[in-house]
């Protein structure tokens, strides 16, 4: 029987690339999992881990993520008690994560990690983050996929063609983004916005290999679409909002102002009185002031923020963070 040749991992210390894998009910994709991963650690010219991190499944992911562990010098586990969901589970896995490069890879063996060297040797071409673009069919989600990353294109200077996929990121990238829930697709939007390079390279998609899609259903199109606007709010309005406020104000104010000329000719030339045109120019007008009230509120919390983000730099310890009290410890251990 062939035997795999294992490179060490350094216990405790720093290695070249983390992979973080989020997984939810998914016991029967995780061994094989394992066993593709180390195949590519054994061939791959990097040091590496993995961390599993179980987002409170109800089946035996977690049991059987800890025997791996076990197995598998580069598998790490963590738990989380109840479903965060996925930006939560990346997010736990990166506090963690020891390695100078993060790679956000899913459980379901649609993508194989065989993959993930030809997305590390991008970074040494200078990119700063590397997705993957999607080669193969995967039904009605193409049509999805499609509008939302044709949609983030046109929002967003990011010339790649797939942003809902694989993704590897420079580990200062990662400790730089702010994590809401679900905007995990938009961490390469976000850093593109931050001035990184952006790469891609071409995956092969396969079919999921056991269990149940967690993204179906109609409900994900308008989520994703909202999220989607409130990060351009985010990114683009609210590093001006003066300049976004204050431009629908004056806006109102003209109109305001156009139809009060309208008003005053109709009464005193044409000697023809119209009070709605009268409300309208009050409604216009209120509405107007109200927007630059907005764009100033806007710029005070704005700067609020910025003095909070310096503080919080300042104050930030300068040792590793550990896990949250929602997590088990590494090798998916009981905490004492």
């Amino acid at each position: 029987m062939n035997t795999i040749e294992r490179k060490a991992v350094p216990h405790g210390g720093r290695v070249d690339v983390s992979v973080v894998v989020p997984a939810y009910c998914e016991e029967g994709n995780l061994e094989l999992l394992a066993e593709k991963f180390d195949e590519m650690f054994a061939s791959a010219d990097f040091t590496g881990e993995v961390i599993l991190v179980d987002d409170g499944s109800t089946d035996a992911t977690h049991d059987i993520a800890c025997k791996l562990a076990e197995r598998f010098d580069f598998w790490r586990v963590m738990h989380h008690r109840g479903n965060r969901g996925l930006t939560a589970a990346l997010e736990t896995g990166f506090s963690i994560a020891r390695g100078d490069i993060y790679v956000f890879y899913p459980a379901d063996l649609q993508y194989l990690p065989e993959d993930i060297p030809k997305m590390i040797a991008k970074f040494d071409q200078g990119y700063d983050v590397v997705t993957g673009w999607k080669q193969g069919s995967y039904g009605i989600k193409r049509m999805v996929s499609f509008v939302y990353n044709t949609l983030s294109r046109i929002l967003f200077p990011v010339g790649v063609h797939d942003l809902n996929s694989v993704k590897a990121f420079r580990r200062e990238i990662v400790e730089g983004l702010t994590f809401r829930r679900d905007w995990h697709r938009y961490l390469v939007v976000m850093a593109a916005e931050a001035g990184y390079k952006i790469g891609e390279v071409k995956v092969k998609l396969y079919s999921r290999h056991s269990g149940e899609s967690k993204f179906s259903g109609i409900s994900r199109i308008p989520i994703g679409l909202f999220d989607l606007l409130a990060v351009k709010f985010q990114l683009s309005f609210m590093k001006k909002p003066l300049l976004f406020f204050g431009s629908l104000g004056m806006i109102m104010l003209a109109l305001a102002f156009t139809v009060g000329l309208v008003a005053v000719y109709l009464r005193f030339v044409l000697d023809q009185g119209y009070r709605p045109l009268l409300t309208l120019v009050m409604l216009l007008a209120l509405s107007g002031t109200l927007f630059f009230a907005m764009g100033f509120l806007g710029e005070l919390l704005t700067s609020l923020r910025e003095d909070i983000a310096i503080l919080a730099h300042r104050l930030e310890p300068e040792n590793e963070p550990s896990a949250d009290d929602d997590t088990s410890s590494e090798r998916g251990q009981p905490r004492s």
